[in-house]
């Protein structure tokens, strides 16, 4: 009998070009999408542009254009780089949507009748000049163990140390430059400590829908039965911010990361209102359908802990398997602008190499395990001469002789 089943990749941010890291996911989905096709099984791949937060307000602001203006340009460019590289989404949306607006509300509605929110005041960083709170990553400064300046305000590019942004040295403005001010804001939680959480997502993590060395990590971060290591997540922001308000909170709006995830509910509902599909077949609990994710695992730690926790304590269905894959290097290092080995996607098609060539050198080298896979350049020369030109070529020729051999050149045309 065929499985019904829901795919989705990662959502890409509205702040920047598809390039070949990306495509390392796109493509492994789509691959994994086209062979179920075949099996004959109903499946349909959704995927959207990610495109709230303070980065995206801020970029429309400095081309002088509404944040609204600048999300649906990049659409439109990251829908035409996955088309050159024949990525078939059957519904490719926005997060900016209402229907990733009215799951992301619903969901935090029933959140907080479960008792699994919570208000508290925060103390942050505040722009003066912007008059804005100030995101981490928007908060430089001196590292307080090693010193190294002009780090962001999570972490330590240098040493590797995380801290808070209160705890930076000679900490400034990266939007504004200016010293920023400390105030209070009230914040909202998702309450990922409580019990309930905990005893769920100990069992989900276990329970083989992520792959042994992702489970393993996640018991890392949850810690043994009698930890309790998960720390409430912060889910709000402060005007002015682009996305999604809050629910009964003028001025505090849903952090990306809670509307981005609900974006694959929003973007399959679009495709369900316009194939008639019943949503709830796909997405209730105790639904017979099955549902992928395919991450990459630098977003695990979203997609396994908080995700499914949102999920379960809302009512919806959670993932039946997270598909999650490593970095791409190129050459065996971090793809760099200043070696020329950041390569965006529309540059690769602007050189007038084939896309099939990047589609077949990523499926011979990816597996099922979170490694990093590497582009050689030079072996992807060698690998596309040797078997997509070399050996096809050869069967053709071979092919050919043997027709001719045989039936006489009339059957060559």
């Amino acid at each position: 009998m065929p499985r019904k089943i829901l795919v989705t990749s990662a959502l890409p941010y509205a702040n920047g070009s598809i390039h070949l890291g990306h495509l390392v996911e796109y493509i492994q989905t789509d691959i994994w999408v086209r062979f179920q096709k075949m099996l004959g099984n109903t499946c349909h791949y959704v995927c959207a542009d990610d495109t709230h937060g303070t980065p995206i307000m801020l970029r429309a602001e400095k081309e002088g254009i509404t944040p609204e203006q600048l999300i649906d340009r990049v659409w439109h460019e990251h829908k035409a780089d996955f088309d050159g590289f024949h990525v078939e989404f059957d519904h490719y949306g926005s997060t900016n949507s209402a229907e990733t607006k009215e799951f992301a509300q619903a969901i935090y509605r029933k959140l907080k009748a479960a008792g699994l929110i919570e208000v508290r005041s925060v103390e942050q960083f505040y722009d003066p000049v912007k008059n804005m709170f100030l995101p981490d990553r928007f908060i430089k400064g001196e590292c307080p163990k090693c010193h190294a300046k002009d780090q962001y305000g999570d972490n330590c590019e240098a040493c590797g140390t995380t801290y808070s942004p209160t705890e930076l040295i000679n900490p400034y403005s990266a939007v504004s430059g200016a010293q920023p001010e400390r105030r209070n804001s009230d914040h909202y939680f998702f309450k990922l400590s409580d019990l309930r959480c905990q005893e769920f997502l100990r069992k989900w993590t276990r329970s083989d829908t992520l792959q042994s060395e992702a489970s393993n990590k996640m018991q890392e971060w949850l810690g043994s039965e009698s930890e309790n290591k998960l720390s409430d997540w912060d889910i709000s922001r402060d005007a002015p911010y682009f996305g999604f308000e809050i629910p009964d909170a003028p001025g505090k709006y849903f952090y990306v990361w809670l509307d981005a995830p609900v974006g694959y509910m929003g973007s399959f509902k679009q495709f369900c209102n316009a194939n008639n599909i019943n949503f709830d077949d796909y997405w209730k609990q105790g639904s017979d359908a099955e549902l992928y994710h395919f991450i990459g695992k630098d977003i695990l730690y979203f997609h396994a802990l908080f995700w499914p926790a949102m999920l379960q304590h809302a009512g919806f269905r959670t993932p039946t398997k997270l598909f999650a894959h490593g970095f791409l290097t190129v050459n065996g290092e971090k793809m760099s602008k200043s070696r020329g080995t950041f390569i965006t996607a529309d540059s690769y098609l602007k050189q007038g190499l084939n896309p099939e060539y990047l589609r077949y050198y990523y499926a011979a080298k990816l597996n099922g395990t979170m490694e990093d896979l590497d582009l050689n350049l030079e072996d992807f020369v060698a690998k596309v001469n040797s078997d997509l030109i070399g050996k096809y070529v050869n069967i053709a020729s071979r092919c050919a002789g043997f027709i001719t051999n045989r039936f006489g050149e009339n059957y060559i045309s």
